[in-house]
């Protein structure tokens, strides 16, 4: 009897002590990008905003860590990169976007953002006229290998993403890709990293097939320029993302996405 005693005392401390553990908090989803993704200007937004709604935000927490002005090069220098790295944990994801800004120099007075093209292991020493230091600089694709390595390394999850594609200034065809070295460019990164790929920039342009470049522009750019996007143009690359990520065969993301709207 008292062995029955014991047993049944054991087990009420063991599920008392379980019931004490807190419960695993949920993974996080971080994102990484420059002004398409996350813009604070007037009239316009950026992607990664409104995929948020797109989660389920029971089950994941959706962070926008995009900033206007990046580069790939300049987001890991400035600081930001390490911060996600601090802050996140084993089985969060990442979805990463640059490029529109990695092709201005690498040592203007104003900016100093740009990256060495291509996705070799060239690089170049400058001396930073913002930081008023000498800096190594490297390629687009070396600047991506790392977000890539970085993660993994935390045991993050990293999802590269091609830059979105500008307005189109002609009819778009079905199945057509804007003709950008950094579409091309993050793509082989993933390839050879064997990483995730969204290609954002084709799945777009699908849907812009089906409209003329006037309401293209009309619709999902702003009147400044056509590079950034409106809060439509914005929704519609977020649902962008979330169809290549749909695509995906082994991508545990996907599984935190509510679903689809019938």
């Amino acid at each position: 009897m008292r062995a029955v005693i014991a047993v049944a005392a054991g087990l009420f401390i063991a599920a008392a002590s379980l019931a004490d553990e807190p419960a695993a908090k949920p993974p996080t989803l971080f994102i990484v990008g420059d002004s398409t993704v996350k813009n604070g200007t007037k009239g316009q937004q950026g992607w990664g905003d409104p995929i948020a709604a797109l989660f389920d935000k029971t089950k994941i927490k959706v962070e926008n860590h995009a900033i206007g002005g990046r580069s790939s090069r300049t987001f890991q220098t400035e600081g930001r990169w390490d911060k996600i790295l601090a802050a996140a944990k084993p089985g969060d994801f990442v979805l990463i976007q640059m490029g529109h800004n990695d092709g201005g120099p690498l040592d203007d007075e104003k900016r100093a953002r740009g990256t060495l093209r291509g996705t070799g292991d060239e690089m170049k020493e400058i001396n930073n006229p913002i930081t008023r230091m000498k800096e190594v600089v490297h390629t687009y694709g070396w600047y991506m290998r790392k977000y890539v390595s970085d993660a993994r390394e935390k045991k993050i999850i990293p999802i590269i993403v091609s830059p979105i594609p500008h307005c189109p200034q002609k009819q778009v065809q079905k199945g057509e890709v804007e003709k950008s070295n950094y579409v091309i460019w993050s793509e082989e990164v993933a390839k050879s990293e064997k990483a995730d790929f969204v290609n954002l920039n084709k799945i777009a342009m699908g849907k812009y097939a089906e409209l003329t470049p006037a309401d293209i522009k009309t619709k999902y750019f702003t009147p400044a320029d056509n590079t950034h996007t409106s809060p439509a143009g914005a929704e519609l690359n977020a649902a962008c993302v979330v169809e290549g990520l749909r695509e995906l065969k082994d991508c545990k993301l996907k599984d935190y996405l509510l679903p689809e709207k019938k």
